[in-house]
Parts: structure tokens; C-alpha cells; sequence
């Protein structure tokens, strides 16, 4: 059974950074690709950022392109996004997602995380 929980999210002041993670159970890593989706309030959930399973490329949404950087630790299972410059605009309920492609189509995610809530104040 795979699991994803996410962890790292918190209120932090605009202009600054946080890292979110998710830790994946099941051996994931190499049957799928990992994904970071958001909703923020009142908002549809919005792609953000994947990773192909073999950790050779990356993808961003234009939104947040240079500023935010997914990685992955395959010894600890884990996911990260870590965010930079962040905005009120980021605020957002972030989940991690794995799934058939590394991008914005929610159809083909397979398992997800409940998600965990970023708040950027101004």
C-alpha cells in the first residue's frame, strides 16, 4: 500500500523560503512520477511542479519557474519543494502526488497525499 505525507508547511512572511516533503512508502520512486499540486482557497488545484521517475528532468508551471526546486532523496524516500521568494499568491494547500506523468494532468495521478497547508503573509 503507498502512502505519501507531506510535511514543511507553516505560515511564513512574503519574500521567504520554506521546504516541503514528501515521504513516499511502497518503493514508488521507480514506477512513477512525482508530482506538487496546490489549491488555494476557492481555487481549483493547480499543477506546480514534477519530477520524472528517473530524476532526469524537472517541470515547473510558468508561476512559479525560478523559484521553486523539486528534488528527491531515494535513500529516504522523500520528495521535496523547496520554495523560494514566496508570495500571499502561493498560499495554498500543497499536496504531493504520484502518478503516470510528470505534469498537470490530475487524471493519471495514481496516490496522493492529504496535503499540507503553506500560508504566505504580506
Amino acid at each position: 500500500q503507498v502512502q505519501l505525507v507531506e510535511s514543511g508547511g507553516g505560515l511564513v512572511q512574503a519574500g521567504g523560503s520554506l521546504r516541503l516533503s514528501c515521504a513516499a512508502s511502497g518503493g514508488i520512486f521507480n514506477t512513477y512520477h512525482m508530482n506538487w499540486f496546490r489549491q488555494a482557497p476557492g481555487k481549483e488545484r493547480e499543477f506546480v511542479a514534477g519530477m520524472l521517475w528517473s530524476a532526469t528532468s524537472t517541470f515547473y508551471a510558468n508561476s512559479v519557474k525560478g523559484r521553486f526546486t523539486v528534488s528527491r532523496d531515494g535513500a529516504k524516500n522523500t520528495v521535496y519543494l523547496q520554495m523560494n521568494s514566496l508570495t500571499p499568491e502561493d498560499t495554498a494547500v500543497y499536496y504531493c502526488a504520484a502518478g503516470w506523468v510528470a505534469g498537470p494532468k490530475e487524471d493519471v495521478m495514481v496516490y496522493w497525499g492529504k496535503g499540507t497547508l503553506v500560508t504566505v503573509s504580506s
